[in-house]
Protein backbone atom coordinates (compact mmCIF):
# COMPACT_ATOMS: atom_id res chain seq x y z
CA UNK A 1 0.00 0.00 0.00
CA UNK A 2 1.36 3.41 -0.94
CA UNK A 3 2.09 6.27 1.43
CA UNK A 4 -0.87 8.19 0.01
CA UNK A 5 -3.21 5.31 0.77
CA UNK A 6 -1.81 4.99 4.30
CA UNK A 7 -2.35 8.70 4.83
CA UNK A 8 -5.92 8.52 3.52
CA UNK A 9 -6.69 5.50 5.73
CA UNK A 10 -5.41 7.36 8.76
CA UNK A 11 -7.62 10.30 7.86
CA UNK A 12 -10.64 8.01 7.67
CA UNK A 13 -9.84 6.54 11.08
CA UNK A 14 -9.41 10.06 12.44
CA UNK A 15 -12.81 10.99 11.04
CA UNK A 16 -14.44 8.17 12.99
CA UNK A 17 -12.50 9.02 16.16
CA UNK A 18 -13.59 12.68 16.03
CA UNK A 19 -17.17 11.69 15.20
CA UNK A 20 -17.45 9.30 18.13
CA UNK A 21 -15.66 11.57 20.62
CA UNK A 22 -17.83 14.55 19.74
CA UNK A 23 -21.14 12.67 19.88
CA UNK A 24 -20.35 10.48 22.88
CA UNK A 25 -19.05 13.46 24.84
CA UNK A 26 -22.71 14.52 25.01
CA UNK A 27 -24.55 11.19 24.82
CA UNK A 28 -22.52 9.25 27.40
CA UNK A 29 -23.07 11.81 30.22
CA UNK A 30 -26.75 11.89 29.26
CA UNK A 31 -26.90 8.11 29.51
CA UNK A 32 -25.05 8.15 32.83
CA UNK A 33 -27.47 10.73 34.22
CA UNK A 34 -30.42 8.70 32.96
CA UNK A 35 -29.06 5.68 34.82
CA UNK A 36 -28.56 7.71 38.01
CA UNK A 37 -24.77 7.59 37.84
CA UNK A 38 -24.20 11.36 37.84
CA UNK A 39 -26.27 14.10 39.55
CA UNK A 40 -28.53 16.61 37.83
CA UNK A 41 -26.80 19.83 36.77
CA UNK A 42 -27.26 22.61 34.20
CA UNK A 43 -25.17 20.47 31.83
CA UNK A 44 -27.43 17.42 32.19
CA UNK A 45 -30.46 19.68 31.71
CA UNK A 46 -28.88 20.87 28.46
CA UNK A 47 -28.22 17.29 27.38
CA UNK A 48 -31.89 16.41 27.89
CA UNK A 49 -33.04 19.41 25.84
CA UNK A 50 -33.66 19.55 22.07
CA UNK A 51 -30.46 21.63 21.81
CA UNK A 52 -28.16 18.67 22.51
CA UNK A 53 -25.65 18.78 19.64
CA UNK A 54 -24.42 15.18 19.93
CA UNK A 55 -25.88 14.05 16.61
CA UNK A 56 -23.71 16.55 14.71
CA UNK A 57 -20.64 14.38 15.29
CA UNK A 58 -20.40 12.99 11.72
CA UNK A 59 -20.77 16.47 10.19
CA UNK A 60 -18.17 17.92 12.56
CA UNK A 61 -15.78 15.03 11.91
CA UNK A 62 -16.10 15.31 8.13
CA UNK A 63 -15.52 19.06 8.08
CA UNK A 64 -12.56 19.01 10.50
CA UNK A 65 -10.68 16.20 8.74
CA UNK A 66 -11.38 17.50 5.24
CA UNK A 67 -10.38 21.03 6.16
CA UNK A 68 -7.24 19.92 8.02
CA UNK A 69 -5.88 17.46 5.44
CA UNK A 70 -7.46 18.36 2.10
CA UNK A 71 -7.93 22.11 2.40
CA UNK A 72 -10.67 24.67 2.06
CA UNK A 73 -11.47 23.85 -1.58
CA UNK A 74 -12.16 20.17 -0.80
CA UNK A 75 -14.34 21.22 2.13
CA UNK A 76 -16.36 23.46 -0.17
CA UNK A 77 -16.72 20.57 -2.65
CA UNK A 78 -17.99 18.33 0.18
CA UNK A 79 -20.58 20.88 1.28
CA UNK A 80 -21.67 21.61 -2.30
CA UNK A 81 -22.53 17.94 -2.73
CA UNK A 82 -25.29 18.66 -0.23
CA UNK A 83 -26.94 20.76 -2.95
CA UNK A 84 -26.26 18.43 -5.89
CA UNK A 85 -29.67 17.81 -7.42
CA UNK A 86 -28.93 17.28 -11.15
CA UNK A 87 -29.48 13.56 -11.40
CA UNK A 88 -32.12 11.42 -13.12
CA UNK A 89 -35.71 12.12 -12.08
CA UNK A 90 -36.36 8.42 -11.45
CA UNK A 91 -34.04 8.60 -8.45
CA UNK A 92 -36.19 11.28 -6.87
CA UNK A 93 -39.04 8.75 -7.04
CA UNK A 94 -36.83 6.12 -5.37
CA UNK A 95 -35.71 8.59 -2.70
CA UNK A 96 -39.19 9.74 -1.70
CA UNK A 97 -41.27 6.58 -2.15
CA UNK A 98 -39.19 3.39 -1.74
CA UNK A 99 -38.81 3.33 2.05
CA UNK A 100 -42.33 4.60 2.85
CA UNK A 101 -43.72 1.83 0.61
CA UNK A 102 -41.69 -0.75 2.54
CA UNK A 103 -43.06 0.67 5.80
CA UNK A 104 -46.64 0.50 4.48
CA UNK A 105 -46.21 -3.13 3.37
CA UNK A 106 -44.72 -4.15 6.73
CA UNK A 107 -47.40 -2.23 8.63
CA UNK A 108 -50.15 -3.87 6.59
CA UNK A 109 -48.68 -7.28 7.31
CA UNK A 110 -48.58 -6.50 11.05
CA UNK A 111 -52.19 -5.33 10.96
CA UNK A 112 -53.58 -8.30 9.02
CA UNK A 113 -51.48 -11.10 10.49
CA UNK A 114 -50.20 -9.71 13.79
CA UNK A 115 -53.36 -8.10 15.11
CA UNK A 116 -51.60 -4.73 15.39
CA UNK A 117 -53.71 -1.59 15.43
CA UNK A 118 -51.46 1.38 14.64
CA UNK A 119 -52.13 4.87 15.96
CA UNK A 120 -51.89 7.56 13.29
CA UNK A 121 -51.53 10.67 15.45
CA UNK A 122 -51.22 12.93 12.41
CA UNK A 123 -54.73 12.13 11.12
CA UNK A 124 -56.23 14.93 13.21
CA UNK A 125 -53.66 17.37 11.77
CA UNK A 126 -52.31 16.09 8.41
CA UNK A 127 -49.98 19.09 8.01
CA UNK A 128 -47.99 17.49 10.83
CA UNK A 129 -46.53 15.20 8.15
CA UNK A 130 -44.94 18.19 6.43
CA UNK A 131 -43.71 19.66 9.71
CA UNK A 132 -42.25 16.30 10.70
CA UNK A 133 -40.43 15.95 7.38
CA UNK A 134 -38.79 19.39 7.72
CA UNK A 135 -37.92 18.79 11.38
CA UNK A 136 -36.38 15.39 10.63
CA UNK A 137 -34.34 16.78 7.73
CA UNK A 138 -32.69 19.47 9.86
CA UNK A 139 -32.69 18.01 13.39
CA UNK A 140 -33.65 14.34 13.13
CA UNK A 141 -30.42 12.87 11.79
CA UNK A 142 -29.95 13.48 8.04
CA UNK A 143 -28.23 16.87 8.13
CA UNK A 144 -26.12 15.88 11.13
CA UNK A 145 -25.00 12.54 9.69
CA UNK A 146 -24.97 12.27 5.91
CA UNK A 147 -22.03 14.58 5.16
CA UNK A 148 -20.01 12.21 7.35
CA UNK A 149 -21.27 8.70 6.56
CA UNK A 150 -21.89 9.13 2.85
CA UNK A 151 -20.19 12.45 2.05
CA UNK A 152 -16.83 11.66 3.63
CA UNK A 153 -16.43 7.99 4.62
CA UNK A 154 -18.15 6.15 1.77
CA UNK A 155 -16.23 7.64 -1.21
CA UNK A 156 -12.90 7.00 0.52
CA UNK A 157 -13.79 3.41 1.32
CA UNK A 158 -15.02 2.81 -2.24
CA UNK A 159 -11.72 4.12 -3.61
CA UNK A 160 -10.06 1.03 -2.07
CA UNK A 161 -12.86 -1.51 -1.56
CA UNK A 162 -15.91 -2.75 -3.44
CA UNK A 163 -19.27 -1.11 -2.80
CA UNK A 164 -20.73 -3.94 -0.69
CA UNK A 165 -17.74 -4.11 1.67
CA UNK A 166 -17.67 -0.31 1.91
CA UNK A 167 -21.39 -0.27 2.73
CA UNK A 168 -20.98 -2.88 5.46
CA UNK A 169 -18.15 -0.93 7.10
CA UNK A 170 -20.12 2.32 7.01
CA UNK A 171 -23.18 0.50 8.36
CA UNK A 172 -21.24 -1.03 11.25
CA UNK A 173 -19.79 2.28 12.40
CA UNK A 174 -23.14 4.00 11.81
CA UNK A 175 -24.93 1.50 14.04
CA UNK A 176 -22.32 1.41 16.84
CA UNK A 177 -22.34 5.21 16.95
CA UNK A 178 -25.87 5.00 18.43
CA UNK A 179 -24.78 2.78 21.35
CA UNK A 180 -25.23 5.35 24.21
CA UNK A 181 -28.84 5.96 23.10
CA UNK A 182 -29.74 2.44 24.25
CA UNK A 183 -29.29 3.64 27.85
CA UNK A 184 -31.40 6.81 27.59
CA UNK A 185 -35.13 6.24 28.38
CA UNK A 186 -36.27 9.24 26.32
CA UNK A 187 -34.80 7.57 23.22
CA UNK A 188 -37.78 5.26 22.97
CA UNK A 189 -36.83 3.47 19.73
CA UNK A 190 -33.45 2.49 21.22
CA UNK A 191 -33.90 2.20 25.00
CA UNK A 192 -33.82 -1.37 26.32
CA UNK A 193 -33.90 -2.72 22.77
CA UNK A 194 -31.32 -5.23 21.45
CA UNK A 195 -28.59 -3.38 19.62
CA UNK A 196 -28.17 -6.24 17.14
CA UNK A 197 -31.45 -5.21 15.51
CA UNK A 198 -30.15 -1.71 14.82
CA UNK A 199 -26.80 -3.05 13.62
CA UNK A 200 -28.45 -5.32 11.07
CA UNK A 201 -30.72 -2.49 9.95
CA UNK A 202 -27.91 0.07 9.51
CA UNK A 203 -25.84 -2.40 7.49
CA UNK A 204 -28.78 -3.23 5.19
CA UNK A 205 -29.74 0.44 4.92
CA UNK A 206 -26.15 1.35 4.18
CA UNK A 207 -26.28 -0.86 1.08
CA UNK A 208 -29.42 0.96 -0.04
CA UNK A 209 -27.84 4.35 0.67
CA UNK A 210 -24.71 3.44 -1.31
CA UNK A 211 -26.91 2.37 -4.23
CA UNK A 212 -28.67 5.75 -4.16
CA UNK A 213 -25.43 7.70 -3.64
CA UNK A 214 -23.62 5.98 -6.53
CA UNK A 215 -26.56 6.44 -8.92
CA UNK A 216 -27.03 10.13 -8.13
CA UNK A 217 -23.49 11.15 -9.06
CA UNK A 218 -22.34 11.16 -5.44
CA UNK A 219 -25.07 13.50 -4.27
CA UNK A 220 -25.20 14.02 -0.51
CA UNK A 221 -28.49 15.85 -1.08
CA UNK A 222 -29.97 12.57 -2.36
CA UNK A 223 -28.91 10.74 0.80
CA UNK A 224 -30.14 13.62 2.97
CA UNK A 225 -33.63 13.18 1.57
CA UNK A 226 -33.38 9.37 1.55
CA UNK A 227 -32.42 9.42 5.24
CA UNK A 228 -35.29 11.83 5.92
CA UNK A 229 -37.88 9.65 4.19
CA UNK A 230 -36.60 6.63 6.15
CA UNK A 231 -37.10 8.35 9.52
CA UNK A 232 -40.30 10.08 8.39
CA UNK A 233 -41.88 6.83 7.20
CA UNK A 234 -41.63 5.43 10.74
CA UNK A 235 -43.57 8.44 12.02
CA UNK A 236 -46.17 8.40 9.25
CA UNK A 237 -46.58 4.60 9.31
CA UNK A 238 -45.60 3.47 12.85
CA UNK A 239 -44.45 -0.02 11.95
CA UNK A 240 -41.86 -0.17 14.74
CA UNK A 241 -44.65 -0.21 17.31
CA UNK A 242 -45.26 -3.83 16.39
CA UNK A 243 -42.71 -6.60 16.82
CA UNK A 244 -44.27 -8.41 13.86
CA UNK A 245 -44.16 -5.23 11.78
CA UNK A 246 -40.57 -4.42 12.75
CA UNK A 247 -39.48 -7.97 11.86
CA UNK A 248 -41.24 -7.80 8.51
CA UNK A 249 -39.65 -4.41 7.82
CA UNK A 250 -36.22 -5.92 8.51
CA UNK A 251 -36.98 -8.86 6.20
CA UNK A 252 -38.00 -6.48 3.41
CA UNK A 253 -34.83 -4.43 3.97
CA UNK A 254 -32.79 -7.63 3.71
CA UNK A 255 -34.54 -8.73 0.50
CA UNK A 256 -34.03 -5.34 -1.12
CA UNK A 257 -30.39 -5.08 -0.01
CA UNK A 258 -29.73 -8.59 -1.32
CA UNK A 259 -31.24 -7.78 -4.72
CA UNK A 260 -29.21 -4.58 -4.97
CA UNK A 261 -26.03 -6.40 -3.91
CA UNK A 262 -26.48 -9.10 -6.56
CA UNK A 263 -28.04 -7.27 -9.48
CA UNK A 264 -26.29 -3.92 -9.13
CA UNK A 265 -23.03 -4.10 -7.21
CA UNK A 266 -21.92 -7.67 -8.04
CA UNK A 267 -23.00 -7.70 -11.67
CA UNK A 268 -21.52 -4.26 -12.30
CA UNK A 269 -18.20 -5.39 -10.83
CA UNK A 270 -18.22 -8.52 -13.03
CA UNK A 271 -18.93 -6.43 -16.11
CA UNK A 272 -15.98 -4.18 -15.27
CA UNK A 273 -13.54 -7.07 -14.97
Amino acid sequence: MSTTEDFSSKNLILFYIITYIFSWAFWVPQAMHSQGLIPTSPFTDFLASPFNVAAFGPLVGAIIVTLAFEGKSSTVVLLKRGAKWNFSAKWWIVIFFLLPIIAIIALSYASFFGGYTPSFEWLSFPFALVIAFVFIFFLGGPLQEEFGWRGYALPRLQSKLDSITSSIIVGLFWGLWHLPLFFIPSQVIYYNQPIWGLMISTILLSILFTWVFNNTKGSVLATLFFHTTFNWSHYAFPVLGSEVGATMYLILEFALALMISVYYFYNRRKNQE
